[in-house]
């Protein structure tokens, strides 16, 4: 039977970008056209016990991989290629839009995650004695 490859199939970032992968590999969407490609709609914890459970591949981001403890025979293939950065992002929703939000809050946890004491608490957080994340609010 055909090698499983699963797809959190959600939309979601690490989707978009798994998405990008195959399209840059000549598959403009693997959906019918891979035998073994499985889209779960689900997070990727639970597609990360489905490839654990097909013995197949999957991509999924550094921090739910160091958090994730069902791995079976699985292992990291690739890591550390540039087009894998998936930066994350903070900003303030525009209170004028969204009234409800607690702008003076969210804008001083945003102040703070760029501020040097912020970027290093991201660089100092382990997961499992590993760094899970890497700053780059000076970029």
């Amino acid at each position: 039977s055909p090698v499983a490859f699963v797809s959190r199939g959600d939309k979601s970032g690490t989707h978009a970008a798994e998405l990008r992968y195959w399209k840059s590999a000549g598959l403009d969407t693997p959906v019918g056209r891979m035998a073994g490609y499985r889209e779960c709609g689900c997070g990727m914890g639970p597609a990360l016990n489905i490839a654990s459970a097909l013995n197949g591949y999957a991509l999924t981001d550094r921090g739910t991989w160091l958090a994730f403890g069902n791995r079976g025979a699985l292992s990291i293939l690739v890591e550390g290629d540039r087009r894998l950065i998936n930066p994350y992002s903070v900003m303030v929703v525009n209170p004028a839009r969204h009234p409800h939000v607690t702008y003076t809050s969210a804008k001083a946890f945003a102040d703070w995650m760029v501020s040097a004491a912020g970027q290093a608490a991201v660089s100092e957080f382990r997961i499992g004695g590993e760094q899970a994340f890497f700053p780059n609010a000076a970029r």
